[in-house]
Parts: C-alpha cells; sequence; structure tokens
C-alpha cells in the first residue's frame, strides 16, 4: 500500500495576522485589512484637513474680535468641527466599505427616543447637582435676568449652540474613533485612552482644574458605557447637551471654568471647593462625583445588556453580552 501524505488544511491565521505578506506588510496590515491605528491617524488627518479648511474658509466671511465672546462664533465653530468629523467618518465608510451610521449616530435614530432619554437623563443629573450644592448652602439662584423675548431667544440659541457641542464632542471621541479603536485594543481600554484625550482637552478652557478633568474623565467613561449599552451615541449626546444647558442656561453657573453670558439668572456659588467645584462649576463638586457613579448603576438597569430588540441593524453597536468586551466593527 502506498503512503499517503496529509492532506489536512493548514491552520486559519488569527484575527491579527496577515498571511502571505511580508514584514512591511504586517506593519500595516491585519486579517480585516488596515489596522486600527492607521485608519486611526488616517481619520484625524481627515478631521484636521477638513476643520482647517472650513475654519478658513469661514473666516473670509464672518471676522471675529479678539477677547471678545461671540455666541456666532461659538456656534460655528461647534457647527464646523462636527461636519468635519462626521464628514471624515463618512470618508471612512467608503474606503472601508461600511455604512456611515455603524460609526455611532444612526440616521434612522436621529433626535428619537434615546437621544429625548439622554437629555431627560442630562437635566435630572444637572438639576440633583444644583439641588445638593444649594442644600449645603452653596447655591443661590438670584434674581431673574432675562424676561419674555430675550429669554426665548437665549435659550433657543443656546439649546442649539449646546447640541452641536453635544454631537462633535460626543462623535470625536465616541463616535469613528471609539469604533475603531475598539477593534484594535477592545472596548474598556479604547473607552479609558479616548476618555483621558477628552479630559485633556477641557485643560485649555480658563478657569478649568484637575478635579474638573478628573470629572470630564468619568462623565468620558460614563458615556461610552452608554454607547455600548444603548448601541448608539444619540443617548450620549441628549446627555451632553442637556447638562451643559443645564450649567451654562437654566442654572447660570460656570460650565468647565467659563461663565458664559445669556444666562437666566445672576446666580452665585459660595462656599468650599468639594462643594461647588471653584471656578471650574459644579461639575467639579464632590456631589458630581457621586451621582455619576450613581448614573453608572442608572444605566446598568436601565439599558441590560441583553435587549429584548435585536442588536445588529446598521449603526448599532453589538451589546449581546458583558463577557463580550467589545463590540463588533
Amino acid at each position: 500500500m502506498e503512503n499517503q501524505q496529509s492532506t489536512a488544511p493548514p491552520p486559519a491565521p488569527t484575527n491579527h495576522q496577515a498571511p502571505g505578506r511580508g514584514f512591511i506588510g504586517q506593519i500595516f496590515l491585519n486579517a480585516d485589512g488596515l489596522r486600527a491605528g492607521w485608519r486611526l491617524l488616517l481619520y484625524v488627518a481627515l478631521v484636521a484637513g477638513l476643520f482647517l479648511g472650513l475654519k478658513t474658509l469661514s473666516m473670509q466671511f464672518r471676522k471675529s474680535t479678539p477677547g471678545i465672546f461671540s455666541l456666532g462664533n461659538l456656534f460655528l465653530s461647534e457647527v464646523i468641527g462636527f461636519v468635519s468629523a462626521f464628514g471624515a467618518a463618512a470618508v471612512m465608510s467608503f474606503l472601508e466599505h461600511r455604512p456611515v451610521g455603524l460609526y455611532g449616530l444612526p440616521v434612522h435614530q436621529a433626535f428619537g427616543k434615546l437621544f429625548w432619554q439622554g437629555c431627560l437623563m442630562g437635566l435630572l443629573e444637572v438639576s440633583l447637582l444644583i439641588a445638593c450644592i444649594a442644600a449645603f448652602g452653596g447655591y443661590s439662584f438670584g434674581t431673574l435676568e432675562l424676561h419674555g423675548v430675550g429669554l426665548i431667544h437665549w435659550a433657543v440659541l443656546w439649546s442649539l449652540c449646546l447640541l452641536f457641542v453635544g454631537l462633535f464632542e460626543e462623535f470625536l471621541f465616541r463616535g469613528y474613533t471609539l469604533f475603531t479603536l475598539n477593534s484594535g485594543i477592545g472596548f474598556w481600554p479604547a473607552s479609558v485612552v479616548l476618555s483621558l484625550l477628552f479630559a485633556a482637552v477641557h485643560l485649555q478652557n480658563n478657569g478649568e482644574g484637575l478635579i474638573g478633568v478628573a470629572s470630564v474623565f468619568v462623565v468620558g467613561v460614563l458615556w461610552c458605557f452608554t454607547v455600548r449599552r444603548t448601541g448608539s451615541l444619540w443617548f450620549a449626546v441628549g446627555m451632553h447637551a442637556a447638562f451643559d444647558f443645564g450649567e451654562t442656561f437654566l442654572y447660570s453657573v460656570p460650565d468647565s471654568g467659563m461663565l458664559l453670558p445669556g444666562h437666566l439668572s445672576g446666580a452665585n456659588l459660595h462656599g468650599p471647593a468639594w462643594l461647588t467645584g471653584g471656578s471650574v462649576g459644579p461639575e467639579a463638586s464632590l456631589f458630581d462625583f457621586l451621582i455619576l457613579f450613581v448614573l453608572f448603576f442608572v444605566i446598568h438597569r436601565l439599558y441590560p445588556a441583553n435587549p429584548p430588540h435585536p442588536a445588529s441593524t446598521a449603526g448599532v453597536y453589538s451589546t449581546s453580552s458583558d463577557a463580550n468586551t467589545s463590540f463588533t466593527p
């Protein structure tokens, strides 16, 4: 009888190997294509290019006076930021052959139930925070500074402006970036890295401090958690925008170290920094940390790891199991 050679197929390559490629190919590619780190670098370059281009173009039509606050300029900057971040993701979706909604903002969910649930959560958080500070004598509402048409005018303007703050910051730090970095290092390491970057960016705000930055980091991780549990960014966008609206307009206190014009009342914070947050504002209060940790539990209970509806539709992250620490790109 002739000896027969084994015809068993060779073992399949792992997810992190690029079969049949040389050393250079291994640096840039894996079995899924371009490695996550290189995709992130390309995305950042696209965002920067779009932002600088649109900003330069806008400056040709709108002049600003240095040192003078302009809500119009702030609004325009946030719109440009969001258009740049989302536009770059649209380019990457074309290159990666994925629907752009997969990166966190599916159009069919736009301003739907998750968004309004997030708005409610953000208003509840800031209201509870202010109530705790006031209960210990650290906050007074003061007298109304806006009335009638002026009140409606500023309320609408701040609502629109802070909506785009939420859209821009959430998509930049928890949209394409979280989706892609997750595919490289896993969901929770990606959440920590991006939340650290999110916190570091806030250091440039006048009046910001280390305690405030720590609070920004914790809320960044919380918003990553909401992405994991809800399957999209719409909840986080609503919560982010509503919390900022509560600080900036409704309760008229500093937001990340900035006390901005067009607020509802002449409110005052008085007392120790651990209570009021000092120059940073209530988000640096000890109470905010306590509330944020409670919110982790609330989100855990409201949005279970195994949702009753399918989590495989376009634009929805996989949240099928807590044991699986990364959603499927």
